[in-house]
């Protein structure tokens, strides 16, 4: 791992700004050691885990539940979970960082750490993903619009024949690729922003524009980190989401530790030293 000078578009802070932290040149060898390490953070806390993997456990069964035909609910839900999920990262993270400082996991302070963050800049965070969710509905129901609309109605919860079709191959080859651009930007933006704005007081606009240059500077490192956590929470997701209160915990704790290998704040080169 090696320095990487930011790119002259970065922010530059002000007077009383705390200084920027450097991005870092991550290679394949950062991304095993922060899973190694998040594997042995969960293996230190796996109450912590369990408690906060729940939250999208949790989330993840009641959308499934309701999805039969209640639309309305579905969306409410699906609205809703975005302004909570964030509080369950920081509180992964929280468990990292205290183990990292060495300092004990009291429960109090844990929760308390993630109370304390609905009056810091979180809830934004997590109100920008809930803009880029409807935003990401909107195009999803429009791109449907465009290749189906002109089919003969049908009911495309039982009839699956409407999407073997041309029109609807193409229509959920252009869906994927739209999903997964819009994904990785939205990945660009929280990747690192959600833990950086744990670990220091900084607002969220200039957190996301970081963690963003961080992901380009890093780009195929972030591809492969992007594609695995995709692969990992999918294969967790199979038996009845239960897989996830494993991954998800060691994902949240191996991101906290790739966070600390991508920016380097000033003050790690005086403990270093």
């Amino acid at each position: 791992m090696s320095e990487m000078p930011q790119g002259a578009g970065a922010a530059q802070p002000s007077a009383t700004a705390a200084p920027s932290p450097e991005i870092m040149e991550l290679d394949l060898g950062d991304l095993r050691h922060a899973l190694a390490r998040g594997w042995a953070d969960w293996r230190a806390a796996p109450g912590f885990g369990a408690a906060f993997a729940g939250v999208y456990v949790a989330g993840g069964l009641i959308l499934a539940f309701v999805a039969g035909g209640f639309v309305f609910q579905t969306l409410i839900l699906a609205l809703g979970f975005p302004l909570f999920a964030p509080f369950a990262a920081v509180g992964l993270y929280e468990v990292s960082r205290r183990i990292e400082a060495g300092r004990p996991l009291d429960l109090y302070q844990v929760f308390g750490a993630v109370w304390r963050e609905k009056d810091r800049q979180i809830p934004w965070a997590g109100a920008i993903i809930v803009i880029y969710f409807l935003f990401y509905s909107f195009l999803a129901h429009m791109i449907f619009a465009l290749f189906m609309g002109a089919s003969p109605m049908t009911n495309i919860s039982t009839s699956w024949e409407a999407y073997l079709t041309p029109g609807g191959l193409t229509m959920i080859a252009v869906e994927l690729a739209v999903g997964a651009l819009l994904g990785f930007v939205l990945f660009a933006l929280t990747v690192f922003s959600l833990p950086y704005m744990l670990h220091k007081e900084v607002d969220f606009i200039t957190a996301m524009i970081l963690s963003f240059q961080a992901v380009q500077a890093n780009l195929r490192v972030m591809l492969v980190w992007a594609l695995a956590i995709g692969v990992i929470v999918v294969v967790a997701m199979a038996p009845a989401f239960l897989g996830l209160f494993v991954a998800l915990p060691v994902l949240g704790h191996a991101s906290w530790h790739l966070y600390r290998s991508a920016l380097r704040h000033p003050e790690d080169e005086t403990e270093a030293s």
